[in-house]
């Protein structure tokens, strides 16, 4: 797989991505998410910084970043309307997007993601439904709804294997 780490030096590219992201999300039904841009970026230099950023590239061209972050996440300690599948170690998939130009970017994360851990967690807006469609093709179960760090709901999900 051509994925590798994210640097710095990756972010012209990664925020060319996640603001193509953020467009076609608005114009596809789902108007909040990402809505403020400078924190999403923001966040993903954080993850760049602490190793959890990961770019897929195909002919020395970022196609995808996507975030996978090892433990707990704070956001996913309260979960309302249900209950997580299991409290085994997780990865965390956060802020991924793509250039829409390849196929599969999601399942790739996952594959990744269970090289680290046997579960794997991940939230999205119910507006959503390209990202919640492919988290169930993939084998994901809907376990409640959680709250970001701005107080936004997101319908939560888990693979387990």
């Amino acid at each position: 797989m051509p994925i590798r780490k994210s640097t710095l030096d990756d972010l012209p590219a990664i925020s060319d991505i996640l603001y193509g992201c953020r467009l076609f999300m608005k114009s596809h039904g789902n108007p909040n998410q990402w809505e403020d841009m400078d924190r999403v970026i923001r966040k993903t230099k954080e993850d760049i910084a602490l190793g959890n950023s990961y770019v897929y590239v195909d002919n020395d061209v970022i196609e995808a970043v996507f975030t996978l972050a090892l433990g707990v996440d704070p956001t996913y300690i309260h979960i309302e309307d249900g209950k997580w599948l299991n409290d085994r170690p997780y990865v965390t998939i956060h802020r991924i997007g793509s250039t829409f130009r390849k196929k599969g970017i999601l399942k790739m994360a996952v594959d990744l993601a269970l090289t680290m851990a046997n579960d794997v967690r991940a939230d999205t807006s119910i507006d959503n439904a390209p990202m919640r469609k492919g988290m169930e093709k993939l084998g994901f179960q809907y376990c409640g709804i959680i709250y970001i760090d701005t107080g936004e709901s997101r319908l939560a999900y888990q693979l387990s294997k």
